[in-house]
């Protein structure tokens, strides 16, 4: 017989039932963002910028023609049709050779430098496109197709703010303003750990008594889903040197995410094992599905690394990795805004819950329609209710049935974070 020594400080069954925002709360403080690195631009695509990015210079850095045509004084193509001497051109890249007098025009490129005197570019489509006296068909408002300095970025604005995630607009805003190494904070790296003698890897025909192990792919396409880096491991036995073994190992990784074993089975070796190793708290949750939740802080090499302990239930594992661990890894990864958008739409089943628990059902939102309809049979051992939803529905403890036609709040977890 094996024997676990626990430190005081092991996890102890909840005194109470904590809600969904109080763990959420205490999981938060006590992650912190990876420490920033430069790379190159292109490798910093989806990445969260670490510091404050303040144009340097205008961009635009000069007045420009948005448009193929003639720089003119506005004044003078107030009304058509009008003759004007053409005294030059310039394309983009060179630089006019004089200024634009009353009664004349410069032809002019896409992108060239306006030349001064001139306010406004007649577009080439609306003049007969002569070399030495154009005539303008077409009255043209005064700084029509002008780009002005500084219209995109005026110097010392602050442009991107630390927290920003880069999408194709900012790599080319970073390009603009002449960053080829932006600061970004770094991608955690996520160990992904299965525990159970009952769960087989998913080449294998299960047994008696076992299962294929859903659990580890669902949850690493969850944290690649994230912009984080998942690490796939073996699958843990229920054994404590196993686990140790196990843990020791995945401390290489910047968060380790577990699945099965910490609840108070026999087998559920988890929470002994996690406290020789660290800080662990567990805790029952007013939820469901998820109720047991471990979060722990392990040390080791000058390094602390989060754990997350999820149910073993399929659904249960996911929807805690929405709630809790996403969340997470988003701050760790350096990013602001934390929660999925949110809408309020008419129920159209019936949704029977357990009275004081906060209950999270698979649902698929039709927003033309503003409606919510439930995914079938919510069982937490039921994966196929969470493939087919594209939200959640929120039930907040207190009825025990919401009838069909009530209005009910929706997570839209296939969306963005927006708060």
């Amino acid at each position: 017989m094996c024997v676990v020594r626990i430190s005081p400080t092991s996890a102890r069954a909840a005194e109470r039932l904590l809600t969904v925002d109080e763990a959420l709360e205490r999981i938060l403080a006590r992650v912190h963002p990876l420490p920033p690195r430069e790379m190159p631009l292109l490798d910093a695509l989806g990445r969260t910028l670490a510091v404050d990015v303040v144009a340097d210079r205008d961009v635009p850095p000069f007045r420009n023609s948005a448009m193929d045509g003639y720089a003119v004084r506005g004044e003078d193509v107030a009304s058509a049709p009008v003759r004007l001497r053409v005294v030059g051109a310039v394309a983009a890249g060179g630089v006019p050779e004089r200024a634009v007098a009353r009664g004349e025009a410069m032809r002019i490129m896409t992108g060239a430098p306006m030349p001064d005197g001139a306010d406004t570019v007649v577009r080439v489509e609306d003049t007969d496109n002569a070399d030495d006296v154009v005539t303008v068909t077409v009255a043209t408002p005064t700084g029509l197709s002008v780009r002005q300095a500084g219209e995109d970025l005026a110097r010392g604005t602050t442009v991107l703010r630390a927290g920003s995630l880069l999408r194709p607009a900012e790599i080319g805003l970073l390009a603009s303003l002449g960053i080829p190494r932006p600061s970004v904070v770094g991608r955690p790296r996520v160990a992904v750990l299965s525990t159970g003698d009952e769960v087989v890897e998913v080449t294998e025909s299960p047994g008696p008594g076992k299962i294929r192990d859903a659990n580890r792919y669902s949850v690493a396409s969850a944290i690649l889903a994230s912009s984080c880096e998942p690490q796939l491991r073996s699958i843990v036995r229920d054994t404590p040197e196993a686990l140790r073994a196990a843990l020791h190992d995945a401390m290489s990784a910047d968060a380790i995410v577990t699945s099965g074993g910490v609840s108070v089975g026999d087998h559920d070796w988890v929470k002994p094992v996690v406290s020789e190793l660290g800080t662990l708290d567990v805790w029952a949750i007013a939820i469901r599905p998820g109720r047991p939740l471990a979060f722990a802080q392990l040390r080791g090499d000058g390094r602390v690394v989060p754990l997350f302990g999820l149910p073993g239930n399929p659904v249960s594992a996911l929807l805690t990795f929405e709630l809790f661990v996403r969340p997470a890894l988003l701050r760790m990864s350096g990013r602001t805004k934390l929660q999925r958008p949110r809408a309020r739409a008419t129920l159209l089943d019936p949704l029977d819950k357990p009275g004081f628990l906060r209950f999270f059902a698979r649902a698929i939102y039709d927003p033309t329609a503003g409606t919510v309809g439930l995914t079938g049979p919510q069982g937490s051992g039921i994966l196929r209710s969470m493939s087919l939803a594209n939200c959640l529905v929120d039930a907040p403890a207190g009825p025990s049935r919401i009838a069909a036609g009530e209005s009910v709040e929706v997570i839209l977890t296939d969306l963005p974070e927006d708060h």
